[in-house]
């Protein structure tokens, strides 16, 4: 979809149609989730911060998440989906991988395929999508962001050597900037260059990654289209509004995040022997601390006495702008929880 949440909002309140918007918190403490692209000619995008985006849009109007609605919309482009298709593998609420080789219609051409499927959703909700058709989920994923918003890009299968060989290589999904920096520093600019490596080369200075890079620069990428993704985690956190450099009031928020965890986890009905605490420092720097446990749990009370053991892990460094809780390893293949009575000390 085409900045979904923003397009969302335009298209519930016509006094936001043709006006540079930004789904998020207003306050210079937020963060932009989605931003329209009247914002984005502003160098408006998301991920950042509410500060700064107002720095480059002045005139930017926030709007809050309506994450239910974005949810509802959402089910009904996944609807469409089912139409053409039982390979759905959604990503997030607004994109997904679609495998039509096999489809409900019998139509051999994917290309138009995607043509209708776009105009359904049009006709459907009023809002834009745009579309990758390629051999593979890696191909297609980088052809949907060539002809965005309100377009679509087909690689075929003839062309998809010489098209990876000329893109760029910060342009390959999976390589952000932090790789690609390290990419330029080794020669490597594009496609070519990066095929010119051996796997040798690439696995001693990206590690597993290296061989994935490898693979895909050659349009080789065998994950298929998976109906059934599994969730790997289930998290909350909060970016306060003003740095925290107590102790105290981290523990306050720990209970309030571990409270709100814990509902996720009842909610979807899964549990997870892994507890992860992420700490954002005031300078930005992302710390995570993990413990395993030898069974599954999604009770408030052990998740709020790992989070604390993982806070007092090691000694801050800083005030701290942002705490998460998270639990993954979970109970999703074919596994149920296993109830622990928990034994205090008196």
């Amino acid at each position: 979809m085409d900045a979904f949440f923003a397009s969302v909002e335009q298209r519930d309140h016509e006094e936001l149609r043709g006006k540079p918007i930004a789904v998020g918190g207003g306050s210079d403490r937020g963060v932009v989730a989605a931003a329209s692209y009247e914002a984005r000619k502003f160098g408006v995008r998301s991920a950042m911060s509410s500060r700064l985006a107002k720095q480059k849009c002045p005139d930017l109007i926030f709007v809050s998440p309506r994450f239910d609605r974005y949810k509802e919309i959402s089910g009904h482009i996944r609807n469409i989906f089912y139409e053409y298709t039982d390979l759905v593998e959604p990503l997030s609420l607004d994109e997904a991988y679609l495998d039509v080789t096999q489809n409900k219609k019998g139509h051999p051409s994917a290309t138009l395929l995607a043509t209708e499927i776009r105009q359904k959703i049009f006709e459907k909700t009023g809002l834009t999508a745009s579309a990758g058709i390629s051999i593979n989920k890696f191909v297609a994923k980088i052809a949907s962001d060539i002809n965005k918003p309100n377009g679509q890009k087909t690689i075929d299968p003839g062309e998809v050597s010489s098209f990876l060989e000329q893109l760029p290589i910060q342009k390959f999904f999976g390589i952000g900037k932090v790789t690609a920096e390290k990419m330029f520093k080794l020669g490597i600019f594009d496609g070519r260059d990066l095929k010119r490596q051996t796997r040798d080369f690439l696995t001693s200075h990206f590690g597993k990654s290296g061989a994935v890079y490898f693979d895909v620069v050659r349009g080789i990428h065998h994950s298929s289209v998976k109906p059934d993704r599994i969730r790997k985690s289930v998290g909350a956190e909060r970016t306060f509004s003003e740095n925290l450099t107590s102790e105290v009031f981290m523990l306050e928020q720990l209970e309030k995040i571990c409270r709100q965890l814990h509902f996720r986890l009842k909610k979807q009905n899964v549990a997870g022997k892994t507890i992860t605490l992420k700490i954002k420092y005031s300078d930005f720097t992302v710390h995570t601390r993990s413990k395993t446990l030898v069974y599954f749990v999604n009770d408030q009370s052990l998740l709020l006495e790992t989070a604390k053991e993982l806070l007092f892990q090691e000694r801050l460094q800083e005030s701290v702008r942002l705490l998460g809780v998270s639990v993954n390893n979970l109970n999703t293949e074919n596994q149920q929880p296993v109830l622990v009575q928990l034994k205090f000390a008196f």
